[in-house]
């Protein structure tokens, strides 16, 4: 049965389609078949993956409606071992469509329970809000992956986060738990990135990854050429960040900060 991952922070900006894009091409390169979910919006997700978003007939506004089937929304093969639900704007709407619906917080769970093992993998990339779209995906999920940025204020927010996940699980969802925080836009040539990380290790009880994710301008760059750090810059410290987090992620040990050369 294929474990499903929500990647959810309110917070915008804090690399969550990063990490949903690059985690999904890490863990197919590793030879684990991988369903990406984007439950965005803005449908980043979909477009970094080179998808063109604007042109789909089945999303998961589709999917949510009861418009499309689950095997009717998945595009096959975007990247090698890795199917995809796309998303756009409409997506937008879907919280007031959903209004007066009955159970409309386990379509989702509902949906992927047809096709969940058929993957190694189902990641959820969950909008910037703590909407019925991310309680969608957490209700769906076995567990929450946090990125969390390193820059002050860091922790805002992380509490109310925790919360909801903690509603989720005791309301509609008693499997779910956080897989982990994983730090982002992480400089170590700076105190600030360390203070961060020394910060929300002392605040929070809650796994930290060992991997952190650099601050590094060819992660920043590849969404706009459609493709995942992993084929766009492989060699680059962003890539090698994201190998290790896979290995996290599948119960395996990463390679330490320095044999990764994150700061290169």
């Amino acid at each position: 049965m294929g474990k499903i991952i929500s990647i959810a922070n309110q917070k915008g900006g804090v690399g969550k389609t990063t990490t949903s894009i690059n985690l999904t091409a890490a863990l197919a390169d590793a030879g684990k078949k991988v369903l990406i979910v984007d439950v965005d919006p803005q449908g980043n997700t979909t477009s970094g993956f080179g998808v063109d978003k604007n042109e789909q007939e089945n999303t998961v506004y589709e999917l949510l409606l009861d418009e499309c089937t689950v095997n009717e929304a998945i595009l096959h093969d975007i990247y090698p071992g890795v199917d995809m639900i796309p998303s756009n704007i409409n997506l937008a709407a879907a919280e007031i469509e959903l209004i007066g619906i009955e159970y409309k917080e386990f379509i989702l769970r509902d949906a992927l329970d047809y096709i969940r093992d058929d993957y190694d993998f189902v990641l959820l990339d969950c909008p910037p809000s703590l909407n019925v779209l991310t309680v969608n995906a957490m209700t769906a999920s076995d567990t929450v992956i946090v990125p969390i940025q390193c820059e002050y204020y860091a922790l805002e927010g992380l509490s109310q986060l925790i919360h909801t996940i903690n509603l989720v699980k005791a309301r509609l969802n008693s499997k779910l738990d956080i897989e982990g925080i994983v730090f982002t836009m992480y400089d170590g040539r700076t105190n600030l990135s360390q203070q961060v990380v020394e910060n929300v290790k002392e605040n929070v009880d809650q796994k930290i990854y060992q991997t952190v994710i650099p601050r590094n301008i060819r992660l920043a760059e590849a969404p706009s050429y459609g493709e995942p750090i992993t084929t766009y810059e492989p060699k680059s410290a962003g890539a090698a960040a994201y190998r290790n987090l896979a290995m996290e992620v599948m119960g395996e040990a990463a390679v330490s900060a320095e044999e990764a050369d994150l700061n290169s």
